[in-house]
């Protein structure tokens, strides 16, 4: 008769583990330091997560606007030749247009030089472009703060500077400025510098800040005049329909043209910076886990004093025909349920804070009274942030995963509590 009370009042045959599992999550416990250590594993699941899932989604978000202030000035593909000169520019540019993803092609010239004002003298890139065709392959136009590209008019030798450049030239638009080419003129008394007065037409500022104080415009005729290029340019520059898909149609184009030109992708011109950043985020990433593995840690803990204090009740599971494994699967649900919780929490909070960093920075920056960003240093006015579903998902799996493996080893040692020792001062 005790045999069939038993039966009835237990759920149907190998789901007691699951049904003893919620009962020993939501019972009380009788010893309350272990309530608070597994509350205590719950919160440090959530809290690890929440600050993972946070921190990865600023960090997606400062290369956001530094990928994108950087592609303001820099093309997706260049195309060049050898030296970096490219002859018959618009035979090229055909070419490489015969690729559906190429959008936009603008011509290019190249060169360094040192810009002297009032006794101020900076070095700088000089860049001669055509200010209808740059228009289409980058954003300098939409990120000019005094004047307009199409001032730049050929034979008028006009110039356009970075802002911080400019500063540091104390000029203005309106001002000259000379501008030193490094190839000189060779006279009977030597090689003379080959100098050149600049009118000061514009300013841009694309905010970032090795662009704007190192680039100047010119007019691409008047670049291969003052260099003695003739017809030759140092390139062309490609805007794409994807910028993502830069890598793979610079291989594509490779493939193309002639063995004497180059394209290379925004991602190899900038690959030293990228690859630092990715390196950063991924080094926080991994002391970020640390906090997901200590809280699966007091996990562990948690279920050891539960299978101390549970040791009578797996007795009596034993006497009553539950085999080790069932045993170990009651304490394992218990322990995952535990880590469910705290994923659960972890990934709410985490895009809660990933969708309102500014507003949390906003109340730390008021409370405490300083700012994160300072605007003249980052150029960036607010923290940015992009939450991706990937980073939540790997974290939530990461997360689990740990919290999961944290239970196998209390479990099994609770699959191995003798039921004659367990009862005998019972």
């Amino acid at each position: 008769m005790a045999h069939s009370r038993l039966s009835f009042c237990t759920p149907p045959v190998n789901s007691y583990e699951l049904f003893i599992g919620l009962r020993y999550t939501r019972s009380r416990q009788r010893t309350r330091f272990i309530s608070v250590i597994s509350l205590i594993s719950i919160v440090g699941i959530a809290l690890g997560m929440t600050v993972l899932i946070t921190v990865l989604s600023v960090f997606n978000g400062f290369q956001r606007e530094v990928r994108t202030r950087m592609l303001s000035a820099v093309a997706h593909i260049q195309v060049s030749g050898i030296n970096d000169t490219l002859a018959d520019w618009p035979k090229v540019a055909e070419l490489v247009k015969t690729n559906p993803e190429v959008i936009a092609v603008a011509p290019y010239v190249s060169a360094q030089g040192l810009l002297t004002s009032g006794g101020n003298v900076r070095g700088a890139f000089l860049r001669g472009v055509v200010p209808e065709l740059e228009d289409t392959v980058d954003d300098l136009g939409r990120n000019m703060r005094r004047g307009q590209l199409s001032a730049l008019k050929p034979g008028e030798f006009s110039i356009i500077l970075g802002e911080p450049l400019a500063r540091a030239l104390g000029v203005v638009p309106g001002d000259v400025i000379v501008l030193v080419a490094p190839q000189g003129t060779v006279t009977p008394a030597g090689v003379v510098p080959r100098l050149r007065q600049f009118t000061v037409v514009g300013t841009f500022n694309v905010g970032h800040y090795e662009i704007d104080s190192t680039l100047a415009l010119v007019h691409m005729e008047d670049a291969q005049r003052l260099y003695r290029l003739g017809d030759l340019v140092s390139g062309i520059r490609l805007k794409l329909d994807d910028l993502f898909r830069a890598p793979a149609v610079a291989r594509d184009l490779q493939r193309i043209l002639p063995p004497n030109l180059t394209a290379i992708d925004w991602t190899r011109m900038n690959a030293t910076y990228f690859r630092a950043v990715d390196l950063e985020k991924r080094m926080m990433s991994l002391l970020l886990f640390f906090i997901i593995a200590i809280a699966a840690f007091n996990l562990v803990s948690s279920l050891f004093m539960v299978v101390k204090e549970k040791n009578a009740d797996i007795a009596i599971l034993r006497t009553l025909g539950a085999s080790p494994g069932g045993v170990m699967r009651v304490f394992m649900i218990q322990g995952t349920i535990i880590g469910v919780v705290g994923v659960f929490f972890g990934i709410v909070f985490g895009v809660l804070g990933a969708l309102n960093v500014d507003v949390i920075v906003g109340f730390v920056e008021h409370v405490f009274g300083f700012k994160f960003l300072p605007v003249d240093v980052y150029q960036i006015s607010d923290l940015p942030s992009e939450l991706r579903e990937s980073d939540v998902i790997v974290t939530a799996v990461i997360a689990f995963t740990l919290s999961t493996l944290a239970t196998i080893y209390p479990s099994w040692r609770a699959s191995k509590v003798n039921p004659a020792e367990a009862l005998r001062y019972e």
